[in-house]
């Protein structure tokens, strides 16, 4: 049966409202119990294990990756296997999340017997409250929705929705609970960009250049070498190890259309006394930063105050620091 792109649009969106209305809704359910959970984990000396069975256990999967990278340790069970032998995962101080939309189905029922019998604390993120699993459970975080996006109310769409979002909010309020920095969370997340963004320093990136320098006293002609000799676009202007200014070739440019013979002009003659700047030991976050605000391409680096290379943008978009 053929649709409409009308018809196509509209049920994307009213897939997207109901959902976001599902999302909306679970304030209603941030009670007593989601503190004492949060606080209970918080104190946990075990791990928080979350299993499930179906989607839930693939929303489970991704509550666990949440929370090891936000500093709380986590590991996923799935509720059939551990009825067939991976219940002996289970260690005597983790705390059980039992994620289901009914509660009600064959495997919790035979599953949580055996984890009451463990003595292990169980939380319920549940969508029915009167269920077998919720009856059971130490504490219920309501993940409770009114339809599913699907068109036939069978596809659990609102409800893994729902549950992801319930997760993600028990997860941030851990991380703000214990004080989780930018820093520790670059400990979990050192690859890609968004872990070079938060441990890269300028000292990674600029080792990688050569230190192109010439001294205030030089030709311009030995200028035009050095710059050319680097693919920086840039000198430093070096005397007895202190930096006494920088020159790109923009002021090699600007300084040919302002005279007629460069056969008398040295290095001090055209150089930039106040350079843009950045310590080694900043982020490298911080030197794209600092070049896009300043709209140029090049930094001079300093350690403690000593000429230590060049950053440029292209080392910097090579790293992926966007």
């Amino acid at each position: 049966m053929n649709k409409s792109k009308e018809e196509i649009i509209e049920l994307a969106k009213s897939t997207l409202t109901i959902e976001a209305d599902s999302v909306h809704n679970l304030q209603n359910f941030i009670n007593d119990d989601f503190v004492a959970c949060v606080q209970l984990i918080h104190k946990s000396k075990g791990r928080v294990v979350v299993t499930g069975i179906g989607k839930s256990a693939i929303i489970a999967q991704k509550i666990v990756a949440t929370f090891n990278s936000t500093g709380t340790p986590a590991i996923f069970m799935h509720a059939a296997d551990a009825i067939h032998g991976d219940l002996g995962t289970l260690q005597e101080d983790d705390i059980v999340i039992c994620i289901s939309k009914s509660g009600n189905t064959p495997e919790i029922k035979v599953l949580i017997p055996l984890l009451k019998t463990g003595g292990n604390k169980l939380i319920a993120l549940v969508g029915n409250v009167e269920s077998y699993l919720a009856l059971q459970a130490d504490y219920i975080l309501n993940s409770s929705v009114e339809k599913e996006a699907c068109p036939n109310n069978l596809a659990p769409t609102s409800s893994t929705t729902a549950q992801m979002a319930m997760g993600d909010a028990l997860a941030v309020c851990l991380l703000d609970y214990k004080g989780f920095s930018s820093t520790d969370f670059a400990k979990y997340h050192p690859g890609g960009a968004l872990g070079k963004k938060l441990y890269l320093k300028v000292a990674d990136v600029s080792l990688q250049n050569q230190k192109p320098q010439v001294k205030p006293g030089d030709s311009v002609k030995s200028v035009i070498l050095e710059i050319s000799s680097n693919r920086l676009g840039a000198t430093a202007v070096i005397e007895n190890d202190e930096l006494l200014g920088v020159i790109t070739d923009g002021d090699l440019r600007r300084m040919l259309e302002r005279v007629d013979s460069i056969a008398n002009l040295k290095a001090s003659d055209i150089m930039n006394k106040t350079p843009k700047k950045i310590e080694s030991d900043e982020l490298a976050l911080s030197a794209l930063l600092l070049l896009e605000r300043n709209n140029i391409t090049q930094l001079i680096v300093t350690d403690k105050g000593k000429y230590h290379g060049f950053v440029h943008l292209h080392d910097l978009l090579k790293e992926g620091i966007l």
